[in-house]
């Protein structure tokens, strides 16, 4: 199974210029990546590889989201934890941070409206009967 975007895909799309070491580390996070959204496709019974090989329209949104996701975990920090917000204060001592990705990862990379683009996560709905007759 190939990857779902190359290293010219992710350059070309997000529109970034990495270094030879940022582009190796891209280059490595392009299948992992590809299999994570073959797995989470799995996860509801849907061939990711079928649909990208018969569907030229979603193999170009499949494509669109491994750059988007290989994109965002080049934009995390890797010295330290990554802060989207932190607040401090001075004679209470008090501190305060709100982590950017809490427990995350490349792993748990994959969102919500990505998945949602994807089809692999729909709107659920029904009715439940709360009253009985």
């Amino acid at each position: 199974m190939s990857d779902f975007a190359t290293l010219a895909d992710v350059l070309t799309i997000e529109g970034v210029s990495y270094t030879t070491a940022e582009q190796e580390r891209v280059s490595a996070l392009l299948p992992l990546v590809s299999d994570l959204i073959r797995t989470a496709g799995a996860d509801v019974g849907m061939d990711i590889d079928a649909l990208v090989a018969s569907d030229t329209a979603y193999a170009s949104v499949v494509k669109l989201v491994t750059c988007d996701v290989v994109a965002r975990v080049m934009r995390q920090s890797t010295t330290g934890d990554p802060m989207s917000q932190e607040s401090q204060s001075a004679l209470g001592y008090s501190w305060s941070g709100t982590y950017a990705v809490p427990g995350g990862g490349v792993a748990m990379s994959l969102m919500r409206n990505e998945l949602k683009a994807l089809g692999i996560r729909r709107q659920k709905y029904g009715v439940m009967e709360i009253w009985h007759d």
